[in-house]
């Protein structure tokens, strides 16, 4: 399930990210379907972030636990940036506004929850 999950999150991130940078799809102000503020930098990161998931996947289950332990933990640090900044960017360089910030805290416990909550598959459990 780990795999697959990753694989999933992989390519939705890869999708978002290269779609940040269509116009049509992102405004000429930077929201990307009208609501999520967008940057090169910002559809830079969804890409990396989905090479990386579809990597760590393709290592099997272990990979794709770490992949979410990780990522997990950075998009819940990038979602708590998010509320200090507000609509200004992040670190200088993300942009950033409130429904990007709830969509990284909704990666962040999804992605959290299937990096430390579940078990990957064929592990043994032992009393």
């Amino acid at each position: 399930m780990l795999k697959n999950m990753a694989m999933l999150f992989g390519w939705v991130f890869l999708v978002v990210g290269v779609l940040g940078f269509v116009p049509g799809i992102t405004t000429a102000d930077g929201h990307l379907l009208g609501i999520f503020h967008v940057n090169a930098m910002h559809n830079i990161v969804h890409i990396v972030s989905g090479l990386a998931a579809l990597y760590l996947a393709s290592k099997g289950e272990e990979g794709s636990q770490t992949f979410f332990k990780v990522f997990g933990v950075i998009y819940a640090l990038v979602a708590v940036l998010g509320f200090f900044a507000g609509d200004n960017d992040i670190l200088g360089f993300i942009s950033n506004n409130m429904a990007d910030t709830w969509l990284h805290v909704v990666i962040a416990v999804v992605a959290l929850y299937l990096g430390f909550g579940t078990k990957k598959e064929g592990s043994v459990q032992t009393a």
